[in-house]
């Protein structure tokens, strides 16, 4: 493939989904400006997040959308060429009632992948329903996979897309400042040091390139962080934003520098299986 592109947004999105996918076109524009390749928009791009994480309000929650809708639809025209991960509410498919935490990843030829969040905090369980798979897919760009933000704080979910083929890992966020001991300034806030480890943590043990996008602003009692990157397989931060809005760019050849960083200590192929069992399992 040799060099890509690849943007990583931060950017506040809200319930009006027309101002969103307006908003989204626009920033598809300045990304393919800057020569982006791929663009990794937040959780809630499309519908906004939680504005409560203890009691969500059922009445004030994201808009269910169809993953084949209008809305998304009009982000696959604006991609053309490119490769776009975005996040919304997904209403089941399955006419079950349900709706999921999701994200899809487009261009203009059509749907590449998606990812529903598999690990749900308290307030989200009473919302939504959990994913149940972690799987890489193909794309131009190569074999990708998708994490939704509390997805990448366990390490065998990135782990198994790794596993899996994927060498690009696209985490698209909401995450917020702590809801319980929080700073009066971002940069200090536990939280915001939190969302930096894991974004390098997963990048360095798996050796692959992370781009992490996040929500900026307000919604509810929610202050969201930003702080989007791209990070490199050996968890150095290639390119950022503040928790300001911004578009956080890096050129760099994917297949070589996971190649490079896994030719003398390669984790996953130097994975010990076998001792991973939990205690008091049959050997």
């Amino acid at each position: 493939m040799g060099e890509v592109t690849i943007g990583a947004v931060a950017a506040h999105f809200g319930r009006d989904l027309e101002r969103g996918v307006a908003k989204v076109v626009a920033i598809i524009e300045d990304a393919r400006t800057a020569g982006c390749d791929l663009l990794v928009l937040p959780d809630g791009t499309l519908g906004g997040y939680l504005g409560d994480l203890r009691s969500p309000d059922p009445g004030s929650v994201p808009p269910a959308l169809d993953a084949h809708g209008p809305e998304l639809a009009a982000v696959r025209r604006a991609a053309g060429a490119m490769v776009v991960c975005v996040g919304f509410a997904e209403a089941c498919p399955e006419g079950s009632g349900r709706v999921f935490n999701a994200a899809v990843c487009l261009s203009g030829d059509g749907l590449l992948g998606r990812h529903r969040k598999v690990h749900l905090p308290a307030g989200e369980a009473a919302v939504y329903a959990p994913g149940e798979v972690f799987e890489a897919f193909d794309t131009p760009l190569g074999p990708m996979g998708m994490l939704i933000d509390y997805d990448k704080t366990f390490p065998e979910a990135a782990r198994t897309l790794a596993l899996d083929g994927a060498t690009l890992l696209t985490c698209l966020s909401a995450w917020p400042a702590s809801v319980t001991d929080r700073a009066s300034r971002l940069p200090q806030d536990r939280q915001s040091r939190l969302f930096d480890l894991y974004d390098c943590a997963r990048a360095a043990e798996n050796q692959v390139v992370w781009a992490s996008a996040n929500q900026t602003g307000i919604t509810g009692g929610l202050r969201f962080l930003g702080q989007a990157k791209v990070v490199g397989p050996g968890g150095d931060v290639l390119a950022r934003t503040t928790e300001r809005g911004g578009l956080a760019v890096t050129t760099l050849d994917v297949a070589a520098e996971v190649a490079r960083a896994r030719r003398v200590l390669h984790h996953l192929a130097e994975l010990e299986t076998p001792a991973y069992r939990r205690p008091g399992a049959p050997a």
